[in-house]
């Protein structure tokens, strides 16, 4: 029988990957993983408008076949992965932006930039919250239906919510990271531009 350590393991000689491979192990807040359940959530939705094309597709062009409510499926799952894409490119600042100013001004006035438009990025998203709040209501007490299935659409409206609502979280975040800590934000998230 093998001698076991206080681990279990056998010879006590088992180290951790992470370990072997010299890769130190980053602690994360509960913040930072609230962020990253928020992309993965996105990337889910990726993945399902991108499984129910191609399915669509394939079953339409080899069999002839189509699912019922493809159509609404796929622009009721479309909103719901913009509003969600929304949260994840808005904290980490991936989104398309105009650099004519920021790029041609010093590092205080950049960072100056950066909460100012994150404060106008804030205030847009969180009315669009209270907009889309309304269009989830409107849905439900008017018992909006899917055409083949005759399924109701308000749950779809209310992922979307749900995404826009971590939208303005994650917005709010970042705002406050960049005014108190912007050194959690780091120069990763910072776009080069491209000459």
């Amino acid at each position: 029988m093998a001698d076991h350590n206080a681990a279990g393991d056998p010879q006590g000689d088992h180290v951790p990957l992470d370990v072997a491979l010299g890769i130190k192990q980053l602690e994360r807040n509960p913040m930072d993983r609230f962020i990253d359940a928020i992309e993965l959530i996105a990337a889910f939705f990726v993945g399902l408008v991108a499984a129910d094309t191609f399915i669509s597709v394939m079953l339409r062009y080899f069999f002839n076949v189509s699912i019922p409510d493809s159509y609404d499926f796929g622009r009721l799952l479309l909103g719901i992965l913009i509003f969600w894409g929304i949260a994840a490119t808005s904290y980490r600042g991936g989104h398309i932006t105009v650099d004519l100013l920021y790029a041609n001004v010093g590092p205080k006035l950049q960072r100056i930039l950066d909460v100012f438009a994150t404060l106008v990025l804030l205030f847009v998203v969180a009315v669009q919250t209270y907009t889309l709040f309304d269009k989830v209501l409107v849905t439900y007490n008017d018992n909006v239906l899917t055409f083949d299935l005759r399924l109701p659409t308000w749950p779809f409206f209310l992922l979307a919510w749900l995404g826009d609502v971590s939208a303005v979280l994650l917005i709010a975040v970042r705002t406050y990271r960049l005014i108190f800590h912007p050194e959690l934000l780091g120069g990763q998230f910072q776009m080069k531009p491209v000459e």
